[in-house]
């Protein structure tokens, strides 16, 4: 399969699990030096692999349509990980909801509350609030000192990384997942993993996480 129906295929997955309400969300995979993006006001349900934006790891517009205007928090992502071959940002309403709240700490805006979110995610920082497509924020990413693969936007929702698309998707539903937990447990007491078990969790599956 080719990357732009890799692309493709992920978009109409996410929206499929009902992540990417309405044209809301926009995917990228970087191709060697180019980065294709889903272009501004893209439904994921029915991306055109023929009609995506390409551009350069400035952010330069190369080809295509005018790109979805968050792609500069996509840049950041590849920037700052060389790892990193593919970016889901997505409106999602529990990751979303979780991000309107104060961060857990300063490195993650969750707590480690499964070892499947340590293990495919790792530690998720909250970045402060800035209106979509501003490039301030995207610069906060990728200046952050510590590690990490995934990242909420306050008051907005989640953006994630991957070294492919599908471990990308896994990650953001994995998100999705452990914000409705979190949200689901309300004001109940709960018993996180210990510094630790996360960090044992990080150490064995390579996720990035700050005990």
């Amino acid at each position: 399969m080719s990357l732009r129906h890799e692309l493709a295929a992920a978009g109409a997955h996410l929206a499929a699990l009902g992540l990417s309400p309405g044209s809301s969300g926009n995917l990228s995979i970087r191709d060697g030096d180019r980065v294709l993006i889903t272009p501004t006001g893209a439904n994921l349900t029915s991306i055109d692999p023929d009609n995506l934006t390409a551009l350069d790891l400035n952010g330069t517009h190369l080809d295509g349509p005018r790109p979805s205007k968050e792609f500069p928090l996509h840049i950041a992502f590849y920037r700052r990980d060389p790892d990193a071959r593919a970016v889901v940002h997505l409106h999602s309403r529990h990751a979303a909801a979780v991000s309107c709240r104060p961060a857990w700490s300063p490195y993650s805006s969750l707590p480690p509350l499964t070892p499947y979110f340590v293990m495919r995610v790792g530690q998720t920082p909250l970045l402060p609030y800035a209106p979509p497509g501003d490039v301030r924020q995207a610069a906060e990413l990728e200046r952050l000192t510590f590690p990490f693969r995934a990242a909420l936007l306050q008051n907005h929702g989640p953006v994630v990384s991957g070294t492919t698309a599908a471990a990308a998707i896994d990650a953001a539903v994995e998100l999705e997942e452990t914000a409705a937990l979190l949200l689901s447990l309300g004001q109940l007491p709960a018993r996180l993993l210990t510094p630790q078990e996360a960090q044992e969790l990080a150490d064995k599956y390579g996720t990035p996480w700050t005990s």
